[in-house]
């Protein structure tokens, strides 16, 4: 089954590392990386840029509306994501558990729905 492991921290703390200690936290999600590869579970996985670079879409009585930045303010922004395909939600929340940002932040793992549409 494939799970979606949403990576969700505190960006403003990466503004405020060393260039040591942001070498030192990529270097662990090359890791994290490598080892989800090496064990066959690795579908794909993407860092985002800050959420000052994001864009929020609504439509409203047939209108669409953008706004610049996320649509709430929260403590921890979305910062990336991994898809794994996984035995079981045991075997998500392990790997999940291994992703560097559950230090400090949290990762939220969710099931992806097959829906099985034509390609």
């Amino acid at each position: 089954m494939r799970y979606l492991c949403l990576i969700y921290a505190d960006e403003s703390k990466a503004a405020e590392m060393t260039p040591a200690e942001g070498e030192q936290i990529m270097a662990a999600y090359l890791d994290f990386t490598r080892a989800v590869q090496e064990a066959g579970v690795y579908l794909g996985g993407e860092p985002l840029e800050p959420v000052s670079m994001a864009t929020t879409v609504r439509v409203r009585n047939g209108k669409m509306h953008a706004t610049d930045g996320p649509f709430a303010e929260t403590k921890e922004q979305l910062g990336g994501y991994y898809m794994l395909d996984c035995e079981n939600l045991d075997e998500a929340l392990k790997w999940a558990s291994q992703i560097p940002a559950a230090l400090d932040g949290c990762i939220e793992v969710r099931p992806i729905m097959e829906l099985n549409l034509p390609r």
